[in-house]
């Protein structure tokens, strides 16, 4: 079973989130919290697969109390939750390397994949805050050059990785064990010298590999 923590100060909201959540049989949310500080006391509590933050909410926000549980808790996954398309909230938190940046009006299944998909090391945006973060991304950024240590393995990973794809996923794509693109990947971060996948895909979108 999946355990989930859900961070959202508007009780209704909560609850409908809850209800699109818990329709999928794997998944449980074992922890609600009405705002950031709530949300880390409950962490110290209990054990979450994955917790998600809205981005605004009373006494800490989804940006601080991310920051707080990837130090204290980094096996925890963070999805972010908004209706707030803000570029430099999108950028805030792929920076902090939450696994996910969705968008409250999106639906059940998109909510569903992406908790299991950030289980799988996968990265989702929505299709809005993508297209809105992307320019972002690239701008000023065509004359950075690929690391030259790269393998073409190496970088056909990182690919997969920019694209979004989990492990098993990219393992899928390029005929590999998930083992063999999990080892890799951890040598990408250390030639790179990045923390997580979520860099690695914003390196990836920087040099323009997706």
């Amino acid at each position: 079973m999946i355990n989930v923590l859900l961070a959202e100060d508007q009780v209704m909201v909560r609850q409908g989130l809850k209800a699109m959540i818990e329709s999928d049989q794997e998944i449980t949310v074992t922890g609600e919290a009405d705002h950031g500080k709530e949300a880390v006391r409950l962490c110290e509590k209990q054990l979450f697969d994955v917790a998600i933050l809205d981005i605004r909410m009373p006494e800490m926000d989804g940006i601080e109390t991310a920051k707080v549980l990837r130090s204290r808790f980094p096996q925890i996954k963070i999805l972010m939750l908004t209706t707030f398309d803000d570029n430099q909230y999108v950028m805030d938190a792929l920076k902090l390397g939450v696994s996910g940046y969705m968008l409250k009006n999106g639906d059940a299944e998109s909510l569903i994949r992406s908790i299991k998909s950030a289980l799988s090391g996968g990265l989702s945006l929505e299709d809005q805050v993508a297209a809105k973060v992307m320019p972002a991304l690239l701008h000023n950024q065509e004359e950075e050059s690929i690391d030259a240590t790269l393998t073409p393995r190496e970088r056909a990973i990182l690919k997969c990785i920019g694209e979004g794809l989990n492990n098993k996923e990219t393992a899928e794509r390029l005929g590999l064990s998930v083992g063999t693109v999990k080892n890799q990947t951890s040598h990408i971060l250390d030639k790179l010298q990045l923390r997580d996948r979520t860099q690695l895909a914003i390196y990836a979108i920087r040099h323009r590999m997706v």
